[in-house]
């Protein structure tokens, strides 16, 4: 299992202490971070490190649980509701618990709760470390001049030198390559003109080209590639485009 913290808060010691024992029996892998009895203390913690999942009692003196929740500006985390009255169970889930737990503490309720919870907090870590990833593999391929394209295959590192240029079409981008093939991928052309160099210039809604590339310009509104493509250009482009070459 993927590291899970929690907190468990509480105004009862026994409570407290009974929840321990079941979540260390049930779920050994679980870290207990810390546990309160008192809110306020919570509310203090809970500003400065929070958990994978918090453990709230809902009735408690001077502040409850729904109170306690409130005062917190961020909530990162997953919330199990422990009460002994089943009446606070709408109000539980509209402060977006993932569940809630009877006092006294079944085992079953208590490993179907965490369970769901635990299955929250995976994804969301593997979310977390899939963008991380795609991160640093775009960082990697800007700083070698190449440009890193998802395909149906997996990744491909294209370095942009080898672009003649690139076609935007439903949300998708062709990718045209100086061997004469074609790279299609689901980045949007949007996408890909924030990954290329100053070397590329989007003359079409639907076109960017390689500058470099560019063998001749027609007046009836077409730039001529190298390869003898034949790229629209818009009127709103034609200028800027011209001026590149004064």
């Amino acid at each position: 299992m993927t590291k899970i913290t929690a907190i468990l808060v509480d105004d009862e010691i026994s409570n407290i202490k009974g929840l321990q024992k079941k979540l260390a029996s049930l779920f050994p892998k679980i870290e207990i971070m810390a546990t309160f009895q008192k809110p306020e203390d919570a509310i203090c913690a809970l500003t400065k490190q929070q958990p994978d999942i918090l453990f709230l009692d809902i009735q408690m003196p001077r502040i409850n649980g729904f109170e306690l929740l409130a005062s917190l500006q961020e909530i990162d985390f997953q919330i199990i509701f422990v009460t002994a009255y089943n009446e606070y169970a709408i109000d539980a889930f509209k402060e977006s618990a993932v569940d809630y737990i009877l006092k006294p503490i079944a085992n079953e309720d208590l490993t179907i709760a965490v369970q769901k919870a635990v299955d929250i907090i995976i994804k969301h870590k593997q979310h977390q470390t899939n963008e991380q990833l795609v991160q640093l593999l775009t960082k990697s391929s800007i700083e070698n001049n190449k440009i890193m394209v998802p395909t149906l295959k997996g990744i491909s590192f294209i370095p942009q030198e080898e672009l003649f240029h690139l076609e935007g079409y439903d949300g998708y981008t062709k990718l045209h390559l100086l061997d004469g093939s074609v790279v299609s991928s689901s980045y949007n052309l949007g996408k890909f003109q924030k990954l290329l160099n100053t070397q590329f210039f989007k003359c079409h809604k639907s076109h960017i080209i390689n500058l470099s590339k560019v063998r001749s310009f027609e007046n009836e509104g077409y730039i001529v590639l190298e390869n003898e493509e034949r790229i629209p250009i818009s009127k709103a482009n034609k200028k800027a485009f011209l001026n590149l070459f004064k």
